[in-house]
């Protein structure tokens, strides 16, 4: 992981988009969405230039069939300031996320649907709030979906994630978000967990703030969703919260359980054994022998796979070359106080 942008001082975000050659990239994954692309870019141009800084849109093909490549290629054309990737196949709306990360060049990095639900106009106002956050979101408080069938769901997902992440958002589910470059740069996305990225970049210490955004309802194409998300997401969900608190050192998840399921075992045993010298009772045939011996076996299980996980983790992290931690701010060139002269101090342990 780089720690290039995370290292330096935060600046305010305006002074940062005027000092670099890009200071706005809008990422737009596209799936099947040819009858919205046109009036989408009409909308992004129109919102985008009164801002005053340069910028660059850019298209995320997911493998559409419906026709949506032949209409970004001619917006592309017609177009200095978008960019047009195509991916091979449809890899799902957190993998075309990703890849316009990585193409994305500017301070800023907003990202939203193609459906024209998301309402372009919204993109001035997330920028102010950067100014002191990391993370904007928007949140679809007047949204314009199904209650029963997209709401409702939301509205326990979105309560879910934020007490089990401890990141408290209204609305998880709104592609419509801001990020400073130095918290794009270090996300890592995987699986279906773009709606996520809120959470996941939070171990950097993010600041994150919620806005109120306009959402409008679909007028062409086809929704996406359906109702199997559910599972996924909650799948997602415990994927994130062990790679929140865990993921560099997952004994303390597989250890804890696996030392309680051991005490457990051991208590039942004990009890068995006592009460076979106190009585001479007969416990080879009771359930609960069973039960001890089991609970006995699976948490030694659990304490080597934590052991396994250390080893892995340790591995990862030395291989990759990522650190576990994140420096807000480094001390001006110089030896620190107290340091002997002629000596620096290393930024990370070797």
């Amino acid at each position: 992981m780089s720690l290039a942008k995370l290292t330096e001082p935060t600046r305010d975000i305006d002074e940062e988009m005027k000092e670099t050659s890009l200071g706005l990239s809008v990422v737009i994954p596209v799936y099947n969405e040819k009858d919205n692309l046109l009036p989408l870019h009409d909308q992004l141009i129109s919102a985008i230039e009164p801002i005053g800084i340069s910028y660059e849109i850019i298209y995320v093909n997911d493998g559409s069939t419906d026709g949506s490549e032949e209409v970004l290629q001619d917006i592309q054309a017609g177009s200095p300031v978008t960019a047009v990737l195509h991916l091979r196949r449809n890899f799902g709306q957190t993998a075309a996320m990703a890849a316009g990360f990585d193409r994305a060049g500017g301070e800023v990095v907003i990202t939203m649907d193609a459906d024209l639900q998301n309402d372009p106009a919204d993109i001035p106002r997330l920028l102010e709030p950067l100014k002191d956050h990391d993370i904007v979101s928007g949140w679809r408080k007047d949204r314009k979906d199904a209650f029963w069938t997209r709401r409702l769901p939301s509205r326990i997902a979105n309560w879910l994630i934020s007490w089990i992440t401890g990141v408290r958002l209204r609305d998880y589910g709104c592609t419509l978000k801001a990020y400073r470059r130095e918290v794009v740069e270090n996300l890592e996305l995987w699986g279906d967990h773009h709606r996520f990225a809120p959470a996941v970049a939070s171990w950097m210490g993010t600041r994150v703030s919620e806005i109120e955004v306009n959402h409008r309802p679909r007028v062409r194409g086809v929704s996406k969703y359906s109702t199997t998300r559910i599972f996924r997401v909650l799948m997602d969900l415990l994927v994130v919260k062990f790679f929140l608190s865990y993921s560099a050192s997952p004994i303390r998840f597989f250890g804890g359980v696996g030392m309680i399921s051991v005490a457990a075992g051991m208590v039942i045993s004990l009890y068995l054994t006592i009460l076979k010298l106190s009585t001479g009772a007969d416990i080879g045939g009771r359930p609960l022998l069973v039960l001890g011996v089991l609970l006995i076996v699976v948490g030694l299980q659990l304490l080597l796979m934590g052991l396994l996980g250390e080893l892995v983790a340790r591995v990862y992290y030395g291989v990759m070359n990522k650190p576990i931690y994140v420096v807000r701010e480094l001390p001006k060139a110089g030896n620190p106080p107290g340091a002997p002269e002629g000596r620096s101090t290393p930024q990370r342990p070797g």
